[in-house]
């Protein structure tokens, strides 16, 4: 038997299995903007029937959050803006183009830019959903090119479950706001923090992180498409798009405008101000991660011509974030105004003993995040609510931490907002990749489950 004969075999049952989810999926799920507002209803009406909360109360609390997550919608769409220009500068572009060769089955495939996405998730989230998008794309032109035919959703939705390990990593927002004093967390706990040792760098999260992607690899390799499946290819080569045009330098300002440099001295300062930052003791924010993408830019790119033209063409695909940020900002506002956030953990705390409480809190947080995507958002009002519990029950602080943080990367993969910034770059909605990523769902959620259990003994 060949290995693509055991394989076929292998992967078939669940593939079939799989098949009714995907047809609902591309029937019935409606583009993310008309999801944000569905969800804005219900969670409206949910409001309205589980707590005290008055019509009028609702909708101010509405129009009130519209506006809470104006900077951090900023800072999203610059690392979009950025990181789009980023990995469409020349070296970048070539050196996505020597990695996308390197697998040589679409199995290979789907897998190598899902390992990728993930460790790249791991060191920083935002450029775990950049490069797994771009890769996807660069990784289906190649295979095209080769005569690989490779289902570009799937490797899409491979990309996009890289982000389902990013809070088990270093930028992971939980567990460094419970690390930091003078947080809201340390605040809550009488001034004390819990260090990150504690938390990411504990042993169960190490370990956790490690078994997350390789189940996820395995169910991965188990849905992906082969034999008579319906392949989706990917209809532009993204080299087609490179331009090689060259400025008409006519007057002393176009030579300044053609002039490195101008770049050159632009992306020595970032780099010289991010050395003091951290040999300050300054840490990996999301403002360092864009003033990082910002100086590799203006680094990499050949001159001020180059840097207006990939500013132009990565703009076209900020203006879907801009406009959901608010929506979802107003779900938090309703969620946080009417104390419906509470009535869902009290819920699950009820009911879990200190073994059972990290799986309870985990499916809490799971379920939050899904009107809530924003994982610091989330944290911000769930964590206090989680830590008096583990108090009262004493359970280590670092269980309800950890539990918020799996259940924020958990249902991103079902949840469209996370999704934009990839599936922007991929040309792609989330009814395409949404039956893969339901997969990863249930396998890493097995994986959470069990490592806050063990953890809990």
């Amino acid at each position: 038997m060949t290995n693509a004969t055991a394989e076929k075999r292998t992967g078939a049952p669940l593939a079939r299995a799989m098949r009714p989810i995907n047809n609902v999926v591309e029937r019935w799920i409606p583009s993310a903007l008309v999801f944000a507002i569905v969800l804005t209803l219900v969670v409206a009406l949910l409001a309205l029937t589980v707590t005290q909360t008055n019509p009028v109360d609702l909708v101010k609390s509405w129009g009130d959050g519209l506006s809470g997550l104006l900077a951090f919608m900023t800072q999203m769409a610059l690392i979009l803006l950025l990181g789009h220009m980023l990995a469409n500068t020349r070296p970048v572009r070539r050196l996505l183009t020597r990695l996308a060769a390197l697998p040589q089955t679409p199995v290979q495939a789907y897998l190598f830019v899902f390992v990728i996405a993930s460790v790249a998730s791991l060191i920083t989230w935002g450029l775990g959903l950049v490069v797994g998008g771009l890769l996807a794309r660069e990784v289906a032109a190649s295979g095209k090119e080769r005569g690989l035919k490779l289902h570009f959703p799937m490797l899409v939705a491979a990309g996009f479950s890289g982000f389902v390990v990013w809070h088990m990593g270093y930028s992971g927002s939980g567990p460094l706001t419970a690390a930091t004093p003078g947080s809201f967390i340390a605040e809550h706990l009488g001034g004390e923090v819990v260090p990150i040792t504690e938390t990411t760098f504990a042993l169960p999260n190490l370990i956790g992180a490690v078994a997350t992607v390789v189940v996820v690899a395995v169910a991965l390799a188990l849905v992906a498409p082969r034999g008579s499946d319906r392949i989706v290819e990917l209809h532009l080569d993204l080299r087609e798009q490179l331009a090689d045009d060259e400025e008409e330098i006519v007057t002393p300002a176009d030579r300044i405008d053609a002039s490195r440099v101008i770049t050159l001295l632009v992306g020595a300062a970032l780099v010289a101000y991010l050395v003091v930052h951290f040999a300050q003791g300054g840490t990996l924010t999301l403002d360092i991660v864009n003033w990082s993408f910002l100086a590799l830019i203006f680094l990499l790119v050949k001159n001020p011509f180059e840097i207006i033209r990939l500013t132009k063409e990565a703009a076209s695909n900020v203006g879907e974030i801009l406009l959901q940020f608010p929506l979802y900002a107003g779900i938090l506002g309703m969620m946080t105004g009417s104390g419906l956030i509470q009535v869902f953990s009290d819920w699950f705390v009820a009911v879990s003993t200190p073994v059972t409480f990290g799986v309870l809190a985990l499916l809490s947080a799971g379920l939050v995040n899904f009107f809530v995507p924003s994982g610091g958002g989330q944290f911000a009002v769930q964590a206090p609510i989680l830590l008096d519990a583990a108090e009262r029950m004493g359970v280590d602080p670092a269980i309800p931490i950890m539990a918020v943080a799996y259940g924020d990367q958990w249902t991103n993969m079902i949840q469209p907002f996370w999704a934009l910034p990839l599936l922007a770059i991929a040309g792609l909605k989330m009814r395409d990749i949404l039956g893969y990523t339901t997969v990863t769902l249930l396998a890493s959620g097995l994986v959470f489950a069990t490592v806050l259990l063990v953890w809990s003994l």
